[in-house]
């Protein structure tokens, strides 16, 4: 017997291309994509493009940019336009037959699936007015996230397209539903008639805001600096800001809270991003 044994099947990177498809690997596949026609569909309706109500006009308005100090102003919405293009792109891509039996897809495809059907949960809660039930939904959207990703920065996308439909996109999701998360449970807690918890609304609101700005520092450590995490989140906390300097409820405490919280995301993101880049040239 020779005396070099052949490397186990598992010592092998992250992102290195399976060797196998498996027949899971094909349903995984028509599943994620069948899965973003659906969660684009529940966005219609949830936009009141089919005749309902918008999500904002929900239950007198719970959702809507003036409901609380912490909601993002209306424009910061569109961002969900380019995480759905994103998320049909990278549901195209990942069907591919090259990415059937594709290591780091078999490693996040069921929960990319996840978050989507999770999202079209919460957009069908908030549309029958259980905003109760929408925190809890939005939590395990978040939850599901995060470990989406820990298992991307495991690995590096191979190629361009790789780090834009995938990473690119479920970044900013993330940093996007980090922020969404804080709104949606502020709208509950006020529309439950919790509007102050002992301390007074502005300085809640800047507490949530620093844990905001911590949450983006953390992201930004925890990904090396990658860009579209601190981009999405940073976009929610200035439109927090440019909201509370120009719409009801005014708060100037609240604007300058949300306005530093987006300028510390974007600098620990760019430096650390630096960072990165300068010691791959080294």
């Amino acid at each position: 017997m020779s005396p070099h044994r052949a490397l186990p099947t598992d010592s092998r990177p992250l992102n290195a291309p399976a060797d196998d498809a498996r027949g899971g690997d094909l349903v995984r596949q028509v599943v994620v994509l069948v899965g973003s026609l659906v969660a684009i569909a529940a966005a219609f309706v949830g936009s009141g493009a089919t005749g309902g109500e918008d999500q904002t006009e929900v239950d007198d308005g719970a959702l809507a940019a003036d409901a609380t100090l912490v909601a993002p102003g209306q424009p910061a919405f569109a961002i969900w336009s380019v995480i759905y293009t994103g998320l049909l792109a990278y549901a195209v891509w990942q069907a591919l037959p090259s990415r059937r039996a594709d290591a780091r897809q078999r490693r996040v495809g069921w929960l990319v699936l996840a978050s989507m059907l999770l999202n079209a949960l919460w957009l069908a809660v908030v549309q029958l007015e259980l905003l109760v039930l929408s925190v809890p939904v939005i939590v395990a959207l978040l939850v599901v996230l995060a470990l989406v990703h820990v298992r991307l920065v495991a690995s590096r996308p191979r190629g361009t397209v790789e780090a834009v439909v995938l990473d690119g996109t479920l970044g900013l999701y993330l940093g996007w539903v980090s922020v969404a998360t804080v709104a949606n449970t502020a709208a509950v807690l006020t529309a439950g008639g919790f509007t102050e918890l002992g301390l007074g609304g502005e300085t809640w609101a800047v507490v949530v805001l620093a844990v905001a700005a911590l949450v983006g520092v953390g992201l930004a450590v925890h990904s090396r600096g990658r860009l579209a995490i601190g981009a999405a989140l940073a976009w929610g906390l200035a439109w927090i800001a440019v909201a509370r300097s120009t719409d009801e409820p005014r708060s100037t405490v609240t604007a300058a809270a949300a306005g530093v919280a987006a300028a510390v995301v974007v600098v620990a993101t760019v430096a650390l991003r630096a960072r990165r880049e300068a010691a791959r040239r080294r």
